[in-house]
């Protein structure tokens, strides 16, 4: 005969006082550990919990609005400020291209940029973690020179050519999307993929992928195009992780702009 389980005396136990009693036993536990790590914490962002405690969602959405477009507009200012300390012309791009023109995977492990044990090609994004100070510098001086090669200009001492209009499509998972964030005058679409991968590492079947068209100023040596591969190559390998990552360049004849 199997015998109910009973607790306080005689009384028949159910779910909801087994799970009362066991909170009776760690409530004070809890509540010393919770004060501990409070009393370790600056005031004013204590300060700043219990007001949040005090909000309604629609204001905590709204606060954490707020929050992240500060953020990101702290992101942009330090990108515009180091677009223009970087000056880049076309010196300075042939120097980037011979120095990153032909990036990989090992040679950025080789030259203690990437973690031997960074995640696979096809699978998460790589994150800080795998990244040596020298990579992440490396990271941040490709996205600058991406953004100038795209939207530079005389405004954010961007000092290039520009001959012609060529149109650049890129495409990659959505949840890594963020990792271009910082590209404006995008146009951004949604597109399924289907990837078969020979190792079967990174199979897609219908994967959420985004489309990315930027329209850019090309020189008369097609330095930019060489320039936006070799900066693409380096976000990949440091940050996007694809296996494949796909963009295309073409030549626009003709465009306009309607108001």
């Amino acid at each position: 005969m199997v015998r109910t389980p009973t607790l306080e005396g005689d009384t028949v136990a159910t779910i909801e006082s087994i799970v009362r009693t066991i909170n009776r036993e760690l409530v004070p536990l809890f509540e010393e550990r919770l004060r501990a790590e409070l009393a370790t914490r600056d005031r004013d962002w204590l300060v700043d919990q219990v007001v949040r405690l005090t909000l309604d969602a629609h204001s905590l959405e709204e606060a954490d609005r707020r929050i992240v477009m500060e953020a990101k507009a702290k992101a942009r200012a330090d990108r515009l400020s180091r677009v223009t300390s970087l000056a880049l012309d076309q010196p300075k791009l042939e120097a980037f291209l011979a120095d990153h023109g032909g990036a990989t995977r090992d040679g950025l492990i080789a030259a203690g940029h990437l973690a031997a044990t960074a995640p696979d090609k096809g699978t998460a994004l790589i994150g800080p973690a795998d990244r040596s100070t020298e990579g992440d510098a490396l990271l941040t001086l490709a996205k600058d020179v991406l953004f100038a090669l795209l939207f530079g200009d005389d405004s954010n001492g961007t000092h290039l050519v520009r001959v012609q209009q060529e149109l650049l499509t890129m495409a990659l998972p959505r949840f890594k999307s963020g990792a271009l964030d910082f590209m404006k005058a995008s146009t951004e679409l949604t597109a399924a993929g289907t990837w078969q991968d020979p190792h079967s590492v990174s199979n897609d079947e219908r994967a959420d992928n985004v489309l990315l068209e930027v329209q850019f100023g090309e020189v008369e040596a097609e330095l930019v195009g060489r320039g936006i591969v070799a900066a693409l190559s380096l976000i990949n390998n440091l940050e996007v992780n694809e296996q494949i990552l796909y963009a295309r360049m073409i030549n626009i004849e003709e465009a306009t702009l309607i108001a």
